[in-house]
């Protein structure tokens, strides 16, 4: 008797940090995990460091800036040429950038990076997950989207790259959050489950100045949880039957920096469902990709 084929998962920016942490525990869970990363040479050297912690992994590696809309959709060909099926999605890649800066079309880098790139990546690849509750896409979300709004009439925020960051991680939590209302309104049980990871020095405050930086270094130590930590509502939201789809995930601690998992804090702007459809709009006008649930995209251009 055949024994069942392997699942497949992809991971965003699996080479540092928190993304290198769950595509270590979705290996380990029995994954083929394609790490799906930017800088090759670093992707490389993770899959390596992976596999001594973890010899029986299964990894590849593709190459994907999620930053550029070209190098999302090659990417999406090639994972399309190469697998048949993919049964989890961790859209766990993100900047954080404390200057102005766009992308090759002239969309804000983190809001580019962060959603647009996510965005139109699932919509490549979504048709190829079973219909089934364990087909997960998770969404990383950050408490930095606490404060923040979706600036429709100026995605740069005035050139405040804070503000842009938290306008990001917003944008991916109401992402998360739309894409699970249309995913029941379609009748279809994959999950899209939103997640943060609380607080982690995952090499995203590399751009901070000076003096922020040793700041956060300093105090580190006491809000701030190990990546390996961080990534456990990432694989409790892709793995754990308890997961729900639509529910926000994070740890439990002081501010939500770190502790066990359970149901996050959602700022009240993530229920507003006009705004997430606005969102959802602006996403296909700018990636200049449709996502229909009805009708998957099957050949990327």
């Amino acid at each position: 008797m055949s024994s069942k084929p392997q699942k497949i998962a992809i991971v965003t920016g699996a080479n540092h940090g928190i993304g290198y942490e769950t595509a270590v525990g979705m290996a380990g869970a029995g994954y083929r995990v394609v790490m799906a990363c930017r800088n090759q040479e670093k992707a490389e050297s993770a899959k390596a460091s992976i596999i001594k912690r973890l010899p029986s992994a299964s990894l590849d590696v593709m190459a994907i800036d999620l930053g550029d809309f070209a190098s999302v959709r090659g990417f999406a060909r090639e994972f399309r040429a190469t697998y048949t099926r993919l049964d989890v999605l961790i859209n766990n890649a993100g900047v954080l950038l404390y200057s102005a800066q766009t992308n090759g079309d002239g969309i804000e880098q983190q809001f580019a990076t962060n959603h647009l790139g996510h965005f139109l990546l699932t919509a490549l690849v979504f048709d190829l997950m079973p219909d089934d509750p364990a087909s997960r896409i998770v969404s990383l979300s950050s408490i930095a989207h606490k404060a923040a709004r979706i600036h429709f009439d100026d995605l740069t925020c005035g050139g405040n790259g804070g503000r842009a960051y938290g306008q990001s991680k917003l944008a991916c939590l109401m992402f998360g959050e739309e894409l699970h209302r249309r995913l029941q309104a379609s009748g279809l049980k994959t999950r899209s489950v939103p997640v943060h990871p609380g607080g982690s020095d995952s090499g995203l405050f590399d751009e901070m100045s000076r003096g922020q930086y040793y700041f956060f270094k300093v105090l580190s130590p006491f809000i701030l949880h190990s990546n390996a930590s961080a990534a456990r509502p990432s694989l409790f939201a892709a793995l754990d039957p308890a997961a729900e789809g639509g529910i926000y995930y994070g740890p439990q601690g002081y501010r939500e920096f770190r502790g066990r998992v359970g149901k996050a804090y959602r700022d009240p702007s993530t229920v507003d469902s006009e705004s997430a459809k606005q969102l959802w709009q602006l996403s296909e006008q700018l990636t200049g990709q449709a996502f229909s649930l009805e009708t998957p995209v099957t050949n990327p251009a």
